[in-house]
């Protein structure tokens, strides 16, 4: 079944990777960031419950780093392949000391000496890391098709910048002549910096990378095909985000309004006795865990609060046709958004100053960096963190951080202060205008987005 309204929650990474293990949407209590110490994540759930093997193979190296602890907790075994985008694994030392980031002359992009170094050592298509998760994990599928109670998590992190991969697959969407320009794989998070040409061949190293990741998905469907797993098994596809490549005049994601092109996410589903076809009702990443405990057979009534996500398996044996009436979604301290699935409604932050906003954690880790030590809290700003039972669905005492004594250094994910990429409240029709290029300008209807807005988010306990 293809879920045609299927939508983020929390972007980028690690936040939507929190939403679909807990069922809870983590952007409306902090940016990235770690599992929290009183998560339920759902391969926890699988293990204590079932006694399910909980498998999984990915290649996202931000599992090993500061903002991305105990997002493996819980599995009974977890492999990680190196070696993606800027992983340090491979770094080497310059004469003196740390090498420095210095891109060759011309070029436009993201360029580090760790990204250099990990692509020296791909010399075949099967030394990408991407291709190495997908490849172990059909060879585990085959090793194991024949046991029962499993729940394997397969995460590719292509096709993901850097847009790198074998020739051979580039040749299939630009040939000889086409392009005769630099050789850009990474886009900076930023307004678009390259030319018509440029920005075509940065495309076509996308449809190349993804047409690689798409033939080594199928090596694991294939197992399935040759055991005919399909008749006992249930299929969960689905992504944490989207990208822009020129689209609205940006590059990447995280800085601009959460468009359809980051927001908008592929959900297919197979399982047995469920009959192909499509649907059209709302759906978010956080209905994937209690799916999945239905599924098993699991009761809600082991969580330790309540989740937002919505069982599934209605709408596949079309009992219903719709398990909400809208979503939320968007990044911490940016753009409040809603969909109904027709219209989408983004709310700017009505202070320039984008406060009062706060960060809730018990695990106060962040994208490479921690909330303390002169790192992304200086000393003197300790004395304005707080800490105490602010959630109110749980009584697991949390930090409360001001976010503008927060100083993180991804700029692109920055919440102090009100971007100007996110200082308009935009309201589009996407069956009309699915490109959302066409604000529209209607006063009733923007106070019916608002008042459904409005009660997304107490549903969510804002």
């Amino acid at each position: 079944v293809v879920f045609d309204s299927h939508w983020c929650g929390s972007a980028p990474c690690m936040p939507a990777r929190r939403d679909i293990m807990t069922g809870r949407l983590n952007f409306m209590e902090k940016p990235w960031g770690a599992m929290e110490p009183f998560d339920q994540s759902l391969q926890s759930i699988l293990s204590q419950e079932k006694k399910t093997h909980t498998q999984m193979f990915a290649d996202h190296a931000h599992y090993l780093i500061s903002g991305g602890e105990n997002y493996v907790k819980g599995f009974t075994a977890w492999e990680v392949n190196r070696g993606q985008e800027c992983d340090p694994v491979w770094t080497r030392p310059g004469r003196d000391g740390i090498r420095p980031d210095i891109p060759p002359e011309g070029y436009k992009g993201t360029w580090t000496e760790a990204e250099h170094e990990n692509r020296s050592h791909f010399h075949t298509e099967y030394d990408y890391p991407s291709v190495k998760t997908m490849w172990h994990a059909a060879e585990w599928l085959e090793k194991n098709h024949d046991a029962d109670n499993y729940f394997l998590w397969v995460e590719a992190f292509d096709p993901h910048e850097p847009y790198d991969c074998p020739k051979y697959y580039l040749d299939l969407y630009e040939k000889e002549g086409d392009y005769d320009g630099p050789d850009f794989t990474h886009p900076s998070y930023a307004p678009n910096e390259f030319n018509a040409a440029e920005t075509n061949h940065l495309r076509n190293r996308c449809k190349a990378l993804m047409t690689m990741t798409d033939r080594h998905l199928g090596e694991i469907l294939d197992v399935m095909d040759r055991y005919h797993m399909w008749d006992d098994t249930m299929l969960i596809f689905t992504t944490d985000h989207g990208y822009h490549l020129g689209e609205h005049g940006y590059m990447a994601k995280n800085y601009m309004a959460p468009y359809n092109e980051v927001f908008h996410i592929p959900l297919l589903i197979a399982a047995p006795g469920v009959r192909p076809g499509r649907c059209e009702a709302v759906t978010q990443n956080i209905d994937v865990l209690p799916t999945v405990m239905e599924r098993y057979g699991i009761s809600q009534d082991v969580l330790q609060y309540p989740i937002h996500g919505k069982s599934l398996i209605p709408l596949l044996r079309r009992e219903t046709d719709r398990v909400r009436d809208g979503a939320i979604f968007g990044y911490f301290g940016k753009q409040m958004a809603w969909t109904d699935g027709r219209y989408t409604y983004f709310r700017a932050a009505k202070e320039e100053t984008n406060q009062p906003l706060y960060i809730y954690t018990a695990m106060p880790t962040v994208l490479r960096q921690v909330y303390g030590g002169n790192d992304a809290v200086n000393t003197e700003d300790y004395k304005r963190i707080e800490m105490g039972r602010f959630l109110p669905w749980t009584d697991y005492p949390v930090y409360r951080f001001p976010a503008d004594i927060i100083h993180w250094g991804n700029d692109s994910q920055q919440f102090v202060g009100r971007s100007p990429y996110n200082e308009d409240t935009l309201l589009f029709d996407i069956e009309e205008d699915y490109e959302q290029e066409k604000p529209l300008q209607d006063k009733e209807l923007e106070e019916h987005c608002l008042e459904q807005m409005k009660r997304c988010m107490k549903l969510h306990d804002a």
